[in-house]
């Protein structure tokens, strides 16, 4: 969405669930103040129209702009292709996790095609103490239990650096898997195999829906960063377990295991900026 910011003069916030349908919100026209908006949201609507990433855009009756991007998936590699400001530590391999107060099951490492944990849907945000005070206090690393937001959100971060590890040991075993073991962050030339519009299942939409707030989040310098990162951490887990990355047992890999790789490598650095952001080391392991 980098043309259509650079047409607003700001990101544009997403809007609504994704569900059904993409939609992203500017009020880009508005800001031109008194009753001049109405001529500045049909020229800006204008303006969008003609990008090839937008599909359509409408205005409403009180001056907001509604655009529909041609992908949605897109924003996967808009994140990707951003300057990374270090290296991220090698995810190291996943340990034998055992479950706690029996709220998960345990995961041997490696065992991908086994038992895995099984997130509670929940009617509302995990509960966290109020906002200061030691990170320790609103994310602590223990118990490792899913009603413990830090314990989701490292975990989250830490599993989307498995599928990158496991992308790799597919491709070195089996060389057909092709550009699955291509490391994503990498130019140009490693986009070929991305397609965002390999992202429409419900729980990729989910992931894809959260990601779209990177953007505008970070030019309004979020203050509600911490509620923000909890919840794409929790959506992640979901596409985790029920949309996987990688093809499962003689499947052969397609473009929608790649698109869910690279969006794994966004989750994982989106969640690691963050954190670090916050105070809270990204983990190399759980």
């Amino acid at each position: 969405m980098g043309a259509v910011t650079a047409v607003l003069g700001a990101p544009p916030a997403p809007g609504g669930s994704w569900e059904r349908a993409a939609v992203y919100v500017s009020a880009a026209a508005l800001a031109r103040g008194g009753g001049a908006w109405p001529a500045a949201a049909g020229e800006l609507a204008a303006r969008l129209r003609a990008l090839p990433e937008v599909r359509a855009v409408r205005v409403r009756a009180d001056g907001l702009l509604l655009i529909e991007p041609a992908v949605p998936g897109d924003i996967v590699r808009e994140i990707l292709a951003e300057p990374k400001p270090e290296p991220e530590p090698e995810p190291e391999p996943e340990p034998e996790l055992e479950p706690e107060s029996g709220t998960r099951a345990g995961w041997r490492a490696g065992a991908r095609n086994g038992p895995e944990p099984v997130v509670p849907v929940t009617g509302g945000p995990m509960p966290v103490p109020a906002a200061g005070g030691p990170v320790e206090e609103w994310w602590p690393d223990f118990p490792r239990t899913w009603d413990n937001p830090g314990f989701v959100v490292r975990y989250a971060y830490v599993r989307a650096g498995w599928v990158a590890r496991w992308a790799r040991d597919l491709a070195a075993a089996a060389p057909g898997a092709g550009s699955l073991g291509d490391e994503p962050a990498r130019a140009a030339e490693g986009a070929a195999g991305f397609r965002g519009e390999e992202l429409a299942g419900p729980h990729d939409r989910a992931v894809v829906r959260l990601l779209a707030e990177v953007p505008s989040r970070r030019a309004r310098r979020d203050p509600s960063r911490r509620a923000y990162l909890e919840r794409l951490a929790l959506a992640y887990h979901y596409a985790f377990e029920h949309a996987p990355a990688l093809p499962s047992g003689d499947e052969p890999a397609a473009g929608v295991h790649v698109a869910r790789r690279w969006q794994a490598r966004a989750v994982r650095r989106v969640l690691g900026e963050g954190m670090a952001e916050l105070g809270v080391p990204p983990p190399r392991k759980i």
